[in-house]
Parts: C-alpha cells; sequence; structure tokens
C-alpha cells in the first residue's frame, strides 16, 4: 500500500528548497526540480509560493531563523559579539546564504526579528539611532565577508603551517623580506596564520564604543 505523502504547505516547499540550496547551491534550485523533489508537479507549487524569488526570499529568512539569538541582558558586546559568532556558525553551514543575504532586501520575520533585536541591544547600550545603524551594519558586512573568505579560502586552518613551508622558496633572495618572515614565523608554529572571527569582531566593537562615547560627550 503506497505511503500518503503529507499535504503541500508554504513551509514545507521552503523546508525541501532549503535542502536542495544545502546539496547543490541556488543555481541547482528550479521550481521544476523542486517540484520532483516533492512529487508533485512545478505547476502546484505556485498556490505555496509566488515565484523563485520567493522560494529564495523565504529560504534565506529560513536561515536567518537558525541563529540563536544571545541573552540582550548581557553586557551589550559580549551579546553582539556572540550574535555574530552565532550567525558565523549558522552561514558555514549554509554556504550560499551570504551573496543572497547581502544581495537581497530580506524583510521575512526572522530577519525583521534579527534585526530588532539587534537594534535594541545596540539602543539600549546607548547607541543614537544612526550609530546604531552604522554598528549593526557594519557587523553584518563584516560577518557576511568573513564566512565567504573562510568558506572560498583553499587552505584549512590546520594546513596553514605546511602551506607556509611549502611556498617559502618564493621568498627568498630578500625582495620580500617581510612575507619572507611572517611565513618563517606561521612554519615554525609561532603564529597560527587568519584569525578566527572573534579577532575582527572585537576590533568593530571597540571602535563602536569610542564612537559612542565621543558622540555622547559631544
Amino acid at each position: 500500500m503506497p505511503t500518503s505523502r503529507p499535504p503541500l504547505s508554504t513551509r514545507r516547499v521552503l523546508q525541501a528548497a532549503l535542502a536542495l540550496a544545502d546539496s547543490g547551491g541556488t543555481d541547482s534550485l528550479t521550481m521544476r526540480h523542486l517540484g520532483r523533489e516533492l512529487g508533485v508537479e512545478a505547476m502546484s507549487l505556485y498556490r505555496h509560493v509566488a515565484n523563485k524569488d520567493a522560494v529564495l526570499d523565504g529560504i534565506v529568512d529560513l536561515v536567518v531563523a537558525e541563529i540563536d539569538l544571545p541573552g540582550a541582558e548581557e553586557d551589550w558586546k559580549v551579546t553582539m559579539r556572540r550574535r555574530g559568532e552565532a550567525a558565523y556558525r549558522v552561514l558555514t553551514r549554509h554556504p550560499w546564504a551570504p551573496p543572497l543575504l547581502m544581495s537581497r532586501t530580506n524583510t521575512g520575520p526572522a530577519m525583521l526579528r534579527y534585526i530588532d533585536f539587534t537594534l535594541g541591544v545596540l539602543r539600549g547600550a546607548g547607541f543614537s539611532w544612526k550609530l546604531a545603524d552604522y554598528a549593526w551594519n557594519t557587523m553584518d558586512s563584516f560577518v557576511y565577508g568573513y564566512t565567504l573568505r573562510r568558506l572560498a579560502f583553499p587552505v584549512a586552518p590546520a594546513d596553514y603551517a605546511e602551506t607556509a613551508a611549502t611556498h617559502q622558496h618564493l621568498l627568498a633572495g630578500g625582495e620580500y623580506p617581510h612575507m619572507a618572515e611572517l611565513t618563517r614565523q606561521v612554519t615554525l608554529g609561532h603564529h597560527p596564520g587568519d584569525p578566527d572571527i572573534t579577532f575582527g569582531l572585537n576590533l568593530i566593537l571597540d571602535g563602536l564604543e569610542r564612537l559612542r562615547d565621543a558622540e555622547q560627550a559631544g
């Protein structure tokens, strides 16, 4: 006896689309392919999603919904740092998502909650509306860019020292003394190489704190 399929719904369509994007990127996500995955004709999907753009908006919002928001009762810098770290962890699970986050309006309920929470933390910490807006946009730009770089970088952090050693011969002869010394430091294990995301988040947060204090003093 055939197993009955659960009824089609917007959420089921989007969850199937999310799985397709995770397995093959958004280029593989077509309405026809999505219909096949759900066992229906592509035309049936349009009762639940308007078009592929609506699907992309929907799955981006599902990704944002995975970001655990920290407790706002903590110090604002701790909260914002944990927010950035949580976003990075989620985005590395969905490598296709950062470009869509940077190229679409993204006004789904999860994104609106995410931004509203962030503005609340910054306003509660004494940031003006203008500076709060600049702050969260700057932090998110860094998180998205850092994630893309890490996802695309051809060397894993555990392999930095070995890779540096194999390229040392390119720096012989004294033409590039600073690069040569930095490479030597990495090769010897005296310097780990690329920092984790916390380094950049702390730089941004310290700078934002100074800007806030200067604005309040002025």
